[in-house]
């Protein structure tokens, strides 16, 4: 019935984004390297930017992607992620490979990082507040000519492993107490690191993203999730024994803090009702993505990702209604999968109306 629906409303216009964003429709790339901190100079702030080579657009969605690395190590220009930028800027978006804050080499060789969970907390809340400052960056860009061409409203957050870990609590922990203080304080430790926006600089503009995308991530309370968050995708084997696709300890470790990923992240997110979807490779470890485009599955991912951004874009949900609409009444609310759905923030809903009509709306959440 809803697929009818959608067939016969023929009073409605949907934007289709000019044919961008679905498939690779540019051949090349370029990349520019910058800080993006104005506060840290060094290789641990830095960025590469990609655009698509010929594009004329000067309102395109942005991309921050994070590396992995187990917060030890990782860089921006590891392949996934390359591979990951390159493919998405192909289909008109700009993406940005990030560099964050590490585990200092002494506390690898000792041993420290991983048996202490409060360093751990500390890394990651270290890791959100750069890639916060990346974010940042790009709006005050945006305020100041909007060199990348970018559209504030459309800015999405991800990454693979430890890059997804900081995407999914950069999106997902909305205050300060939101963070345990026991058996640690760690809403000490983030008060320490400058507050949630953190210590990165790029103060004064926000740091709001529009969703977040994680490849074989996990995030650390399910609790977090709730129903004013941005809509979630994710990646993930369902044998992943290093980031769990359930719930366990990081890495395999009993000392690591627990990490939950999509096998449990995505009945929280239906519980709350946030729109959101999920890819499950069945078997699969925690290996099948760093080989990038070499890898079909990683291939798979990207389509599978790109499918669920589409109708999330801003140029996806523009709508024509009838000129004598004030009377009618809303009699049905559903989301994308035609699933009864509530009013909520930050998902895409089509409302039908007991006279035959409809309205697709997004509506924005700006923390």
């Amino acid at each position: 019935m809803f697929a009818c629906l959608l067939l016969h409303s023929s009073i409605f216009v949907f934007s289709q984004c000019d044919g961008r964003y679905e498939n690779e429709i540019f051949t090349t790339t370029s990349k520019t390297t910058l800080t993006y901190s104005d506060v840290y100079i060094d290789g641990e702030h830095e960025m590469d930017v990609y655009v698509p080579d010929g594009d004329t657009y000067t309102n395109r969605p942005l991309i921050v992607f994070c590396h992995g690395g187990s917060f030890m190590n990782g860089d921006k220009e590891d392949s996934d992620c390359v591979d990951f930028c390159e493919s998405f800027a192909k289909r008109g978006y700009v993406t940005a490979s990030v560099n964050f804050r590490q585990v200092a080499n002494d506390f690898i060789s000792q041993g420290i990082f991983i048996a202490n969970q409060q360093e751990q907390y500390r890394q990651v809340m270290k890791a959100v507040a750069d890639v916060k400052a990346s974010i940042r960056y790009f709006r005050k860009d945006y305020a100041n000519g909007n060199a990348f061409g970018i559209d504030e409203n459309a800015i999405f957050v991800g990454g693979a492993s430890a890059g997804a870990v900081v995407a999914l609590h950069l999106g997902f922990i909305d205050d300060i107490s939101d963070l345990p203080t026991s058996p640690f304080n760690i809403q000490d430790v983030v008060n320490n690191l400058g507050g949630l926006e953190g210590d990165a600089g790029n103060n004064g503009y926000s740091s709001a993203i529009n969703g977040v995308i994680s490849i074989a991530g996990g995030i650390n309370d399910l609790n977090w999730i709730d129903a004013s968050d941005e809509p979630l995708v994710c990646v993930h084997g369902d044998a992943d024994d290093v980031v769990s696709y359930n719930c366990a300890p990081g890495l395999g470790f009993p000392t690591v803090v627990t990490l939950c990923g999509a096998g449990e992240m995505h009945p929280q997110a239906d519980q709350v009702n946030l729109t959101n979807d999920v890819l499950v490779y069945p078997g699969e470890a925690h290996t099948w993505f760093p080989g990038g485009s070499s890898n079909a599955k990683f291939v798979q991912a990207l389509d599978f990702i790109a499918d669920f951004l589409f109708p999330i874009l801003p140029c996806n949900t523009s709508f024509i209604t009838e000129v004598n609409s004030s009377n009618r009444k809303i009699v049905r609310i559903v989301d994308v999968l035609g699933r009864p759905s509530s009013i909520k923030n930050n998902a895409m809903l089509y409302f039908i109306y007991d006279n035959g009509t409809m309205e697709k709306k997004f509506i924005f959440n700006e923390k």
